[in-house]
């Protein structure tokens, strides 16, 4: 038997920690060494302004989701600002986006682990993988948030302890000498600007994830309540658990070491004279993978699943089994994960980088339409009167301040040879992605293309 109701099984905690844990993966500690690869250490800078940037998407996403929840999120906020076709582009490309970023969990959890214990192939570790995070999301929202919860509490306790032992090497308090500054200070800038605008768009990757939080709080008893308290939060999360590690590793080692370049979490555990807290730190990357990998499935398909109720999506992907699972949609959401198994069996040492590369990109259009969609909504609102829970600060000047730091990035990215080619690819497939939308919703508004199907409220 099958309905078309999520269910309201995420409790508050679980949206908390998702918040954090869903971009705690692949982004942080693999992307983290592509980063620095690109732009040596001047790769703080890349996350200073990615993390700014971030923060104040954040803090506008959140803004929207408090005063109207939906399990669309930003496509469904762009459908509300800018049309239909609006909301049809933006939410296919963030499904898009996700199933690569689930392939991308998938491959580096697999790379890893193969390294570490070589019992299967990469392409066998990450077959496992998908199937097993395809059974979890199957269970139920309840059983998923709890998973994902102790999955995200494991890995948020590592990356702390992780923390702590690089301060304890900087100082001299472990086996090994500290190098001081030096590996900062040397060449903080090697690869000039361009390195940095390289490095933005696997920073940006780093933090694909926590935007999760906005369409999670959907399948909340109190959505207003659950998605402020995960917003408040976010800013020295950022801080602390991105920006201390990426600075950990650039001073710990020089720039360009192989070994931050592939590992950068063990590389550095490993410098520090820590070699058996190292072995054990690349099972607990892959566990924290694995749990990024769960909570992008959670969300490629809850997206689907919106734009099948916004009449965006065939009708099959809107319903739901008796415990309130949208499995069509799951299923249709893995099913570039499975080809990434096909990608790993072929080109095991390539696919990663190609994948993180190609995320980066359309991370940034996600902001533009955050952003955008927020300055028209926001107007609106206090044009009506009308009171809103949670507010960005700053308004107007710092939305349109972050949205001119997007544009830097972009014009940044423009001059990179490789960066501009993912990124005009990018830009067509949003090009395509509207103009189908335009066709099919031609004509109509937003509650037109609506009409006659109601988001359905979550059941208890």
């Amino acid at each position: 038997m099958s309905s078309n109701a999520l269910h309201a099984g995420m409790k508050p905690r679980h949206l908390v920690m998702m918040s954090l844990g869903s971009a705690i993966g692949a982004g942080l500690f693999v992307g983290s060494g592509e980063g620095i690869a690109a732009a040596g250490p001047a790769v703080l800078i890349s996350y200073v302004v990615a993390g700014l940037i971030v923060i104040f998407v954040m803090r506008m996403l959140g803004e929207m989701v408090a005063a109207d929840p939906n399990s669309g999120a930003f496509s469904y906020y762009a459908g509300r600002a800018l049309g239909p076709s609006a909301a049809f582009a933006v939410g296919w490309l963030w499904w898009l986006q996700l199933c690569l970023v689930v392939a991308a969990e998938a491959t580096a959890a697999a790379q890893t682990l193969a390294t570490i214990a070589p019992i299967f192939p990469q392409w066998g570790y990450a077959l496992i993988f998908m199937v097993v995070f395809t059974w979890i999301n199957l269970l139920g929202v309840g059983s998923f948030g709890e998973f994902e919860f102790w999955f995200s509490l494991f890995k948020v306790a590592f990356v702390f302890l992780f923390l702590l032992l690089g301060i304890a090497y900087l100082v001299g308090l472990t086996p090994a000498d500290s190098p001081g500054l030096a590996n900062l200070t040397g060449d903080f800038m090697p690869n000039g600007l361009g390195g940095v605008a390289a490095g933005l768009l696997v920073v940006a990757f780093a933090f694909g994830g926590i935007e999760i939080v906005a369409v999670a709080a959907a399948e909340t008893q109190n959505p207003r309540r659950a998605v402020g308290t995960a917003i408040r939060g976010i800013i020295w999360r950022i801080l602390l658990f991105y920006m201390g590690s990426v600075a950990i590793m650039v001073i710990a080692l020089p720039w360009d070491d192989p070994a931050l370049a592939t590992s950068p979490f063990v590389a550095v555990l490993n410098q520090a004279g820590l070699p058996a807290i190292g072995a054990i730190m690349g099972l607990v990357i892959v566990a924290a993978l694995l749990s990024s990998l769960n909570a992008n499935v959670y969300g490629a398909s809850r997206m689907v699943y919106s734009l099948a109720h916004r009449r965006m999506a065939p009708a099959l992907f809107g319903r739901t089994t008796r415990s309130g699972v949208p499995a069509a949609a799951l299923l249709g959401s893995v099913a570039f994960g499975f080809v990434a198994v096909a990608l790993n069996y072929f080109w095991a040492e390539s696919v990663l980088g190609l994948l993180l590369n190609v995320v980066g990109s359309t991370l940034i259009l996600t902001w533009v339409a955050t952003v955008v969609s927020h300055l028209v909504l926001r107007r609106r609102a206090e044009a009506a009167g009308r009171e809103l829970p949670l507010k960005m600060w700053g308004y107007p000047w710092l939305p349109w301040a972050t949205l001119a730091g997007i544009a830097a990035i972009i014009a940044l990215g423009m001059t990179v040879p490789s960066v501009r080619f993912q990124m005009l690819a990018t830009f067509a497939i949003t090009a395509v992605l509207w103009l189908v939308g335009w066709v099919l919703t031609r004509g109509k508004s937003l509650d037109d293309v609506t009409k006659g199907i109601e988001e359905p409220a979550p059941e208890v």
